[in-house]
């Protein structure tokens, strides 16, 4: 019979999210080592990663399948993806501004106040305004809400590309390879 591994969709999306957690704390450090602000859009580049592993863990799941998928497992796998990386990230980022490197946070913290300022708000309008952005606890909770928001819409998108289902002649032809034991 079919030579298909027996994993499940929450296998193949974990080992994808430890992928993408990987690769975002490298490309974090890079950041950092290259100086690049906490505000500049190229730090943008790590939703490539999250988006392109996505559909990788997707793609495994229906290769692990025989080659087809239905929208719904498509959809859980890229939906759990979602959900693991969003409480991993959510983690780290909490880790890495409170413990590892709070001066970044700092920095984020200085460029957040300027900007505010150049808008002409008062100090008190300011330091309201950074009072909940300027949390790091509030920001890891605000990671692990919108990961899997945002995963969720990505994830449908990635379900709809992958998708494929067996045709009457592919169930049929499963059937005629099929030996019953018992005869």
């Amino acid at each position: 019979m079919d030579n298909i591994k027996k994993t499940n969709s929450a296998q193949v999306a974990f080992k994808w999210t430890l992928i993408y957690v990987v690769t975002s704390i490298v490309l974090i450090y890079v950041y950092q080592f290259l100086n690049i602000s906490v505000l500049s859009p190229i730090r943008y580049i790590t939703n490539i990663p999250f988006i392109a592993f996505m559909f990788l863990a997707q793609k495994e799941r229906r290769d692990e399948l025989g080659g087809f998928i239905t929208f719904g497992d498509g959809f859980v796998t890229g939906l759990l993806y979602a959900v693991f990386a969003g409480i991993l990230i959510s983690i780290f980022t909490y880790i890495y501004y409170a413990i590892l490197s709070p001066q970044v946070w700092q920095q984020f913290l200085d460029l957040e106040r300027e900007a505010l300022k150049q808008k002409n708000l008062s100090d008190d309008q300011i330091d309201a305004g950074l009072k909940f952005a300027g949390n790091v606890v509030f920001t890891s909770i605000g990671v692990l809400i919108g990961t899997p928001i945002i995963g969720a819409i990505i994830s449908l998108i990635g379900a709809a590309i992958f998708k494929k289902e067996k045709s009457i002649l592919d169930i049929e032809r499963d059937a005629s390879n099929y030996s019953d034991p018992v005869s």
